[in-house]
């Protein structure tokens, strides 16, 4: 039951990364790619009827994992204090920034609730970025299930580290660049004309830099945490990542280069899924990693909640579940195809 747990807590995080992943990215290019009003508010308009409820998806993750992992729930929560405010002021601003320019006529406030869309998304990257690299690098976690971290120490990976240093860092230029990336594409999709060849433009010009920092990334994770291989070397079907994360950057190069805007798309989904599921296979059944003393780890059956209580939840999720992909399927069904800027709204 707590790997069953686990794997559905996984899915849920994989799911926001993908949906507002791309809400993020088209958040980066928005000052650069859209060249005056009416670009701009093609953008908005490609995201305005879906961005609010992929943000669901990150509430969903956290109320599910206060479920089924109360302990890590509490331990990191605690832990980091400070970044997750920041995150939740960044949400916010976000949020400012799309809603209140779309109200103000004059050019002096749109700019500005632009520039507050556009840094928040860019900075909201880096940091769930970075909070993957806290996780797959460990933190110092206590004997009690407890630590603290101070946003920096000396960028140096050590027992007693800090939220930010050179692997977190990397892991959030990571971020930054693949839901840029992420985002272009989703603009290509949705959009026509300049802004669209824009887009496609900024997703071609980053794949190198993509397919580089996803090496680097795995060199450096090998060499801090040698122990993420041990999973794929036990577990044969773990080459299956290494292949879905090849085969998704190759999708997306051929089909942008082909002008494939919705292949390409795709392939930048799976990207992110194999690159999240090579991670939750690595660590599993480690769910927080300890980097003073690995007996002080949270793994799967000493954080999880009751095994009663981990059944009976599962049936509401299941029904909650179905819920879910129902109104996303409707939803997205319904603002499907290009946008247009003839009638109201963003």
């Amino acid at each position: 039951m707590e790997t069953l747990w686990f794997c559905i807590v996984a899915v849920m995080v994989a799911a926001y990364v993908v949906l507002d992943g791309f809400d993020l990215g088209a958040g980066v290019i928005y000052l650069f790619a859209a060249k005056g009003t009416p670009e701009r508010r093609m953008i908005l308009r490609a995201i305005g009827p879906v961005w609010d409820g992929n943000e669901v998806w990150l509430l969903a993750a956290g109320g599910t994992l206060y479920f089924a992992f109360p302990q890590l729930y509490a331990s990191s929560f605690s832990g980091f204090y400070l970044p997750l405010m920041m995150v939740l002021w960044l949400l916010m601003l976000r949020a400012i920034g799309i809603e209140f320019r779309t109200h103000m006529e004059n050019p002096v406030w749109q700019g500005f609730f632009d520039v507050v869309f556009s840094v928040s998304s860019a900075l909201l990257a880096i940091f769930f970025g970075a909070a993957l690299g806290n996780v797959i690098r460990g933190v110092p976690l206590r004997a009690d299930g407890y630590f603290f971290e101070p946003l920096w120490t000396d960028f140096r990976v050590g027992t007693n580290n800090g939220i930010l240093d050179w692997y977190t860092v990397l892991a959030g230029v990571v971020a930054l660049v693949t839901l840029t990336a992420h985002g272009a594409l989703y603009v290509a999709v949705k959009t026509e004309n300049e802004l669209n060849r824009r887009a496609r433009r900024t997703a071609l010009a980053l794949w190198p830099v993509q397919v580089l920092l996803t090496v680097l990334s795995l060199a450096a994770t090998c060499w801090i945490r040698p122990q993420v291989l041990d999973n794929y070397r036990e577990h044969s079907i773990g080459m299956l990542v290494p292949l879905v994360v090849t085969g998704s950057l190759i999708v997306m190069f051929w089909a942008g280069r082909k002008g494939l805007e919705k292949a390409a798309f795709l392939g930048s989904c799976f990207y992110i899924v194999g690159m999240l599921v090579g991670a939750a296979f690595a660590l599993y059944p480690v769910v927080l990693p300890a980097s003073t003393d690995p007996s002080y780890s949270l793994t799967i059956y000493n954080s999880a909640a009751g095994r009663h209580g981990l059944i009976v939840g599962l049936s509401w999720w299941i029904i909650g579940i179905v819920l879910t992909l129902g109104y996303f399927v409707f939803i997205y069904r319904m603002f499907r195809g290009k946008v247009k800027l003839e009638d109201a709204g963003y």
